[in-house]
């Protein structure tokens, strides 16, 4: 018989045996923080700078920019934007000149969608088999109609048999476009969308005073990743400049800097800044892209004065994306009807180092109050072997005139603060007197058009 001492033993033994037999559960982790994001201007699909030059004949300017953005075919580019989104699987995409065509039989009927770019670059992610939509929350979607130009009878007269005998039983229409911002979310994540808004910049731009005004704004969504929260903006700043003026693209970041300067939570900010490290070039400096150039306004090259990249940067954002001032990571450069790289660019390019025809970096992606950057690259620049490529009427083309930015951002852990909704900052009213004024430009305007028809 065994004693108590022995008994003892042989049981503190088969306990040791059994522990050493147990399974062993993995020792709990979490998953980093992360959130993959992605920058995308899909271009409007024509040259607003040759139909600028075109008014004050705005049939001519409207013509040119219909046939063009026919034959850039978004329909045909969707697939292939849907296809690099699949590459990163992004859960957020800030989209820039989220476009939408619309005409109209006449001055009473009413104005009816063609096109809807936004929408086709939906489907065409659903085709791919990862489905993305507009982030949506309490029935406020995440598009900013920013900017757009009226379809006006007479005045923006287009003619398309093909596409109108279908709708109007007619030859032509009247036509315009809005061209917006928008967020889309990865539906398996949409769940995680905890608010959205939109936002407009005080700064706007007048193509003719009165009745073209050229509105830019920002869309924002909180994004819930584990328990922290992110708020994700995407934007697209004036493109326009005048001589001896500050550009509105850094008027319109000094707004966006001045509405995040009390932001605790993190921030990531998409968007198409229209501003190079360089601007305003020095008038010897090459410029092939016709960027704002020094003057007495704006003296020297970078200042955040006169440079959106340069607010951004001495706000204390961090430019998440790949190196701005390496010309291997150049953002714009294709030419208009995206048959590669502009022919008057190429040669530039290459002296700067960019091999696909890209000259300035203006699409980037900045963050405040993250953990780090993991990731980044640029994608849709590489031509003519390019995933993105597509056939163009028996030609190579670039799926848009400007290339895309991905980055993967680690968030701070336990960061579930909320930060106060953004001012909206609503456009300025409609008064008596600017319905007045845009009455007699109209007139004015329609008999000017008239000569050019005789």
């Amino acid at each position: 018989m065994a004693t108590p001492k022995r008994a003892r033993l042989r049981w503190l033994l088969l306990l040791l045996c059994a522990l050493f037999l147990l399974p062993i559960a993995p020792a709990q982790s979490n998953e980093p923080y992360r959130i993959t994001v992605m920058s995308r201007n899909i271009y409007l699909g024509a040259d607003v700078g040759v139909a600028l030059d075109l008014i004050p004949n705005l049939p001519a300017a409207a013509q040119f920019m219909w046939d063009q953005m026919k034959q850039t075919n978004f329909k045909a580019r969707a697939p292939k934007l849907a296809n690099e989104i699949l590459q990163d699987r992004p859960e957020i995409i800030g989209i820039q000149e989220a476009t939408s065509w619309r005409c109209k039989k006449d001055f009473f009927s009413p104005e009816v969608e063609i096109y809807n770019f936004l929408d086709d670059l939906i489907a065409a992610t659903k085709s791919a088999g990862l489905s993305y939509s507009i982030a949506t929350s309490n029935g406020v979607k995440a598009f900013n109609p920013g900017y757009s130009i009226a379809a006006i009878p007479y005045l923006t007269k287009v003619v398309d048999p093909e596409v109108f005998n279908p709708i109007f039983g007619q030859d032509s229409a009247a036509c315009g476009f809005v061209i917006g911002d928008a967020l889309l979310v990865r539906d398996d994540v949409k769940s995680q969308i905890i608010q959205v808004g939109n936002s407009e910049y005080e700064a706007s731009y007048s193509i003719i005073p009165v009745l073209m005004k050229i509105y830019r704004g920002y869309s924002w969504a909180d994004f819930k990743v584990q328990d922290s929260v992110v708020r994700v903006i995407t934007t697209h700043l004036e493109s326009i400049w005048d001589e001896n003026k500050i550009p509105n693209s850094a008027i319109q970041a000094q707004q966006l800097v001045a509405d995040l300067k009390d932001a605790k939570m993190p921030l990531i900010i998409l968007g198409d800044f229209n501003a190079d490290y360089r601007d305003p070039r020095r008038v010897d400096d090459p410029n092939p892209g016709e960027q704002p150039i020094v003057s007495d306004t704006c003296p020297t090259p970078g200042g955040a004065k006169c440079n959106a990249y340069s607010t951004m940067i001495e706000a204390g954002f961090e430019n998440a994306s790949p190196d701005a001032k390496n010309a291997r990571y150049f953002t714009w450069g294709a030419s208009a009807l995206l048959a590669g790289p502009d022919k008057k660019r190429a040669k530039i390019a290459k002296q700067l180092g960019n091999q696909y025809g890209f000259t300035d970096r203006l699409d980037y992606i900045f963050t405040k109050n993250v953990y780090a950057t993991v990731s980044s690259k640029i994608i849709g620049n590489v031509f003519p072997d390019g995933s993105g490529v597509w056939n163009c009427g028996g030609k190579i083309c670039f799926p848009s005139d400007h290339a895309g930015v991905v980055s993967t951002i680690e968030l701070p852990r336990m960061a579930g603060t909320i930060d106060p909704d953004l001012d909206s900052h609503k456009k300025s009213a409609v008064t008596p007197w600017y319905l007045a004024g845009a009455a007699i430009l109209l007139i004015l305007i329609w008999r000017f058009t008239r000569r050019f028809r005789r």
